[in-house]
């Protein structure tokens, strides 16, 4: 019962994302992590989504530099300090053991950034750690929500400035 709770939060949620998402103002600070874990490939899937906005301003904040990502004057420097940040802000350890992200690609919708990630070589995972402090500097009350799957299970962790760390598996 409390799985299908979380399975209907996290649509709900979803849904209420991406209708939220297509303002280009909001009041709300929330961004998204789900977490896949694909045995077959070995590897743990990342996609994030962030409104582009906070992000450029958390980088502007970090690094004393404005920042276009998702702009048409982004520069290679902007992906740059993004992927710093990712690596500073955003850690997994599996099995006990921290793993350094590889940063695949983004995209932009609307005024969400979109970014894929990747942890490669995992042949199995007992634990899993997450922290993300992301955008937390910026608002107190930022809320990182995480979605995990994992052959098929799904768990949630909600992270916020308070509490940064949580353990999913």
């Amino acid at each position: 019962m409390r799985a299908i709770k979380m399975i209907l939060f996290g649509i709900l949620f979803g849904i209420l994302f991406v209708m939220l998402s297509a303002m280009s103002w909001h009041r709300f600070y929330t961004a998204i992590y789900q977490v896949n874990y694909v045995p077959q490939k070995k590897m743990v899937q990342i996609t994030t989504r962030i409104f582009v906005d906070d992000l450029n301003d958390a980088l502007k904040n970090k690094y004393h530099k404005k920042t276009f990502i998702g702009a048409e004057n982004e520069t290679p420097e902007d992906v740059g300090l993004m992927k710093k940040y990712f690596s500073e802000k955003f850690k997994l350890t599996v099995n006990g053991q921290l793993k350094p992200m590889n940063y695949l690609s983004r995209e932009l919708e609307n005024n969400v950034v979109i970014c894929y990630l990747s942890i490669k070589e995992i042949s199995k995972i007992t634990s899993l750690e997450v922290e993300n402090s992301i955008l937390t500097e910026l608002h107190p009350d930022q809320q990182n929500i995480i979605q995990y799957n994992h052959n098929g299970k799904k768990q949630s962790l909600l992270l916020t400035s308070e509490i940064t760390k949580g353990m999913l598996k």
